[in-house]
């Protein structure tokens, strides 16, 4: 299950905005497909969760991490941006979009080439309207010039570029808006009317990560894979930085990390002047009912929660 309420059929009961937690889970995903097929004995406890139930009903299903921002403006009108679109996107789409009545996606901003995290691009003509004179506004697509040179070698059919005379564009790429942003926290954008504020974060000690900030009444940083954290970007989310952040969401892949980012992370919660926390990027060791009240009784002073 990656959204909390599923009281009501669907976000658009009260027009206001929404954050909806297409996928909370790691690059494998869970249920692991080694729990399932080789299980150890006793067999994993949180990828046996994971089938016991539906995964509607389910906080141990998880699908690769990606969040979706319905942004409601001030003349009740709805923007749909995605950040991130991994390889279990159809599936997303097919039970998320549909249950939230999602109708369309307006924007999308990539953090990084990772298979988990554009794989779905593959997929993209899914939420794609359909116009035989490709006549549609294009989807604007924001990411780095390093994952855009990624994604233009493994999807080249996406990109509009060295077409010969005779060729036409293939209807997929004719709406698609690629935007280059920089890792700069100095260097903001704006996606369908909300303005992003990059946080560039280690992912891994020689690799860059994007999270984002953003939020005008409520501010959100939005951070989903992160070994290290350079001072910049913890200036720009602490207290002296950002002010009151209303939302950290945070990767939190494994319980057992180096010490160093522990500390790192603790130290940075602390820094924040936050309302709540949620964490991201689950791996099965995560039980989500156990470990929340675990992470209750350690954390309880800087509202650490799943």
């Amino acid at each position: 299950m990656e959204t909390q309420d599923l009281t009501q059929n669907s976000i658009h009961d009260a027009v206001r905005s929404a954050l909806i937690f297409l996928g909370t889970g790691c690059s494998n995903t869970v249920p692991f497909g080694m729990c399932l097929i080789q299980p150890s004995d006793p067999p994993c406890h949180v990828c046996y969760q994971a089938l016991s139930v539906p995964p509607e009903q389910n906080p141990n299903y998880r699908c690769n991490t990606s969040l979706l921002i319905d942004y409601c403006q001030s003349d009740e009108k709805h923007s749909y941006i995605l950040i991130d679109i991994g390889k279990t996107f159809r599936e997303q789409v097919l039970r998320w979009f549909t249950f939230h009545k999602i109708p369309r996606v307006d924007s999308i901003i990539l953090s990084h080439e990772h298979a988990d995290a554009v794989l779905g691009l593959d997929d993209i003509c899914a939420v794609l309207p359909f116009s035989s004179t490709n006549n549609i506004d294009p989807i604007p697509i924001y990411l780095s010039q390093f994952t855009m040179d990624s994604i233009a070698l493994r999807f080249p059919y996406l990109i509009k570029k060295n077409l010969r005379e005779s060729q036409k564009i293939r209807q997929v790429a004719a709406q698609l808006d690629w935007n280059i942003i920089e890792e700069d926290c100095q260097r903001p954008f704006v996606a369908s009317g909300v303005k992003f504020v990059p946080l560039p974060v280690m992912h891994g000690e020689d690799y860059i990560c994007l999270g984002f900030l953003f939020g005008e009444k409520s501010r959100v940083a939005y951070i989903s894979d992160v070994s290290r954290f350079p001072a910049s970007t913890e200036y720009v989310i602490s207290k002296a930085g950002a002010g009151q952040l209303d939302l950290l969401i945070l990767d939190a892949s494994r319980k057992v990390l180096s010490s160093n980012f522990q500390e790192t992370s603790v130290l940075l919660l602390s820094s924040c002047s936050l309302s709540l926390s949620l964490s991201l990027s689950l791996y099965i060791f995560f039980l989500y009912d156990t470990d929340n009240m675990c992470l209750a009784n350690f954390v309880l002073p800087v509202c650490f929660h799943i």
